[in-house]
């Protein structure tokens, strides 16, 4: 039966030895040893509740502005499980949460700012260097006036696994530094992000020249099918895991 971690040890598992199976398996069929150990990261389930119990610590530290228990979660949980679920089992949902207990009026606005600027930062810090390569370049940057970067920033990250470069502008850039950025940095895939429709609305005519420049996606709840339909660009949305690995399938 796999064992829970205790006192901050991580203890070994009935699945740590199915990854070191399935690693081998891996070795075996010719994939590099940063392959095999991807592959088997990813697709053995995580420990029953483990993930669930680290989001409830995560919620808790954050509403007493505890910077260390929060990054001791964060810490433990990346040497525990692949980066994808991670992000996908819960930092964002613990985000996504935070920001409906703020609307519900449980939640402080400084709580929910403690939260996302502390797991930002720790998302930048996996990111370091992640321009570098030979893969294909992917552009993120947020939409004129859109601050929220952290989907963005996990997009990248989940995308730089499947071999990309990154170059990352983040929040509230003007679609005017992504054309010039794309004159000089071809890129396979150019995405702008926003949670407000009219932000990206209100960029229709800079949003039609960057499309014809580069391979243009337009992402999250204010990408809308009918502006991305007029611009003749693609959406991106679904869940985060599934829509890096259908990138990265095409590419």
């Amino acid at each position: 039966q796999p064992v829970r971690s205790q006192g901050g040890f991580r203890l070994y598992t009935a699945d740590d030895a199915e990854r070191v199976r399935r690693m081998r398996r891996g070795l075996d069929e010719g994939l590099s040893a940063a392959e095999a150990a991807r592959r088997a990261l990813t697709e053995v389930r995580p420990v029953e509740g483990l993930l669930d119990d680290a989001r409830r610590r995560l919620l808790a530290a954050v509403s007493v502005y505890d910077e260390a228990a929060v990054h001791t979660v964060v810490d433990e949980a990346l040497a525990g499980f692949a980066l994808e679920t991670v992000l996908g089992e819960l930092i964002l949902p613990a985000l996504r949460e935070l920001g409906e207990r703020w609307q519900l009026g449980e939640l402080e606005v400084a709580q929910e700012h403690f939260a996302s600027n502390l797991v930002r930062e720790r998302l930048l810090g996996l990111a370091r260097l992640w321009g570098r390569g030979v893969g294909p370049l992917a552009i993120l940057s947020c939409a004129p006036g859109e601050r929220h970067d952290i989907g963005l920033i996990a997009f990248g990250l989940l995308l730089r696994s499947h071999g990309w470069r990154i170059l990352f502008f983040g929040a509230d850039t003007p679609v005017e530094t992504l054309e010039g950025a794309v004159a000089s940095n071809p890129a396979r895939l150019v995405v702008v992000a926003s949670a407000d429709a009219p932000r990206l609305e209100a960029e229709r005519a800079g949003l039609r020249r960057l499309a014809g420049a580069a391979p243009l996606v337009l992402s999250g709840p204010g990408a809308s099918e009918e502006l991305c339909a007029e611009l003749g660009v693609e959406r991106l949305d679904g869940e985060l895991v599934a829509a890096v690995a259908e990138v990265a399938r095409r590419a």
